[in-house]
């Protein structure tokens, strides 16, 4: 497949974020979906892979990057629930390991779900039933 030009790939991701249930947008005001090309080697150093794996190829689809609060705050009581939440979706990761068009769009809504949970609290472990169906949503979407 060719690979598809990142105009279509943000107009996938923003599709699914218009398209998730309405109760589920009132949680959702904090968080920010920035897609990029591919993750650099820092950021997978960063989000927890080997410099093993990496040389190996592995890498990631997208990530959750909760707001981090440095020990610049002192243990300050400070609200957080208004401040922002990254999730970051990468192209090319998901283009190498899903040739088909049809594949390829379950797997960039399966990321942002993915990782849209994670801001919701829930675990990798947690996910690991939705993450392996291949097709949860069960609706012919693309």
């Amino acid at each position: 497949m060719k690979p598809m030009s990142m105009r279509r790939f943000r107009a996938i991701v923003a599709h699914v974020m218009e398209t998730l249930p309405e109760r589920w947008h009132k949680y959702l005001g904090n968080v920010v979906v920035d897609v990029e090309e591919e993750p650099s080697r820092e950021f997978l150093l960063d989000a927890g892979l080997t410099k093993e794996e990496i040389d190996a190829g592995e890498s990631v689809y997208g990530y959750f990057a909760p707001l981090d609060l440095t020990s610049a705050w002192g243990g300050d009581v400070v609200d957080v629930r208004d401040m922002p939440h990254r999730i970051f979706i990468f192209k090319r990761p998901l283009e190498e390991d899903f040739p088909t068009r049809r594949q390829l769009v379950i797997e960039i809504r399966k990321t942002v779900i993915h990782e849209l949970a994670h801001h919701f609290g829930f675990t990798d472990r947690d996910l690991e039933p939705f993450d392996d169906d291949p097709d949860p949503f069960g609706d012919d979407s693309p």
